[in-house]
């Protein structure tokens, strides 16, 4: 099944979708976090059919999250390491997993973060560099930036709950189907 390509949208979101939006990279990425380099041992732990895997790792080390290294030579064999842009990563991982273990398992977590020096459970949260405050709170917003396209920053200008913002979108629509 062909899907639409992200590269090209204007969104850092979509634009990242992109990049590791399929779900097996998602888990590949995973996997890398916790010390899994080689094919073989993707494979195994995915259990992923071996083309699948190497489209993924071929996508991730050409995204930039992976870097191939040469580990054998006869017959040639690679490691996958994680590169900046993969271990920059690791944060979306984090949020995924607590996402996952609050919404998805009324049971109880199934993995969870631990501190490695005091073994305490970590709850993690994004925060603002700066202030240090938790981005849960509602004092944030996005905002489009001069890069950002003339669409996208007409869009942004509009409140969302905002009567003027249906009108115009059902105008938009409306000009699309003629």
């Amino acid at each position: 099944m062909q899907h639409t390509s992200f590269a090209n949208y204007n969104c850092p979101i979509a634009r990242s979708l992109e990049r590791v939006g399929e779900w097996w990279s998602i888990l590949i990425l995973r996997d890398a976090f916790r010390g899994l380099t080689r094919f073989d041992e993707f494979q195994k732990n995915l259990a992923i059919a071996p083309n699948m895997l190497a489209r993924r790792l071929s996508a991730l080390v050409e995204s930039g999250l992976l870097e191939r290294q040469l580990y054998n030579d006869r017959p040639a064999r690679y490691e996958y390491i994680l590169t900046e842009r993969g271990r920059d990563f690791r944060p979306v991982l984090m949020m995924l997993l607590a996402w996952g273990n609050k919404h998805f398992f009324p049971e109880g977590p199934s993995v969870v973060m631990v501190d490695d020096t005091t073994g305490a459970v970590a709850d993690p949260i994004v925060v603002d560099r700066h202030s240090g405050r938790s981005m849960l709170e509602p004092t944030f917003k996005s905002v489009t930036l001069p890069a950002g396209s003339k669409k996208t920053m007409r869009a942004r200008r509009r409140p969302p709950n905002s009567p003027d913002r249906g009108k115009a979108e059902t105008r938009s629509r409306r000009k699309s189907q003629q």
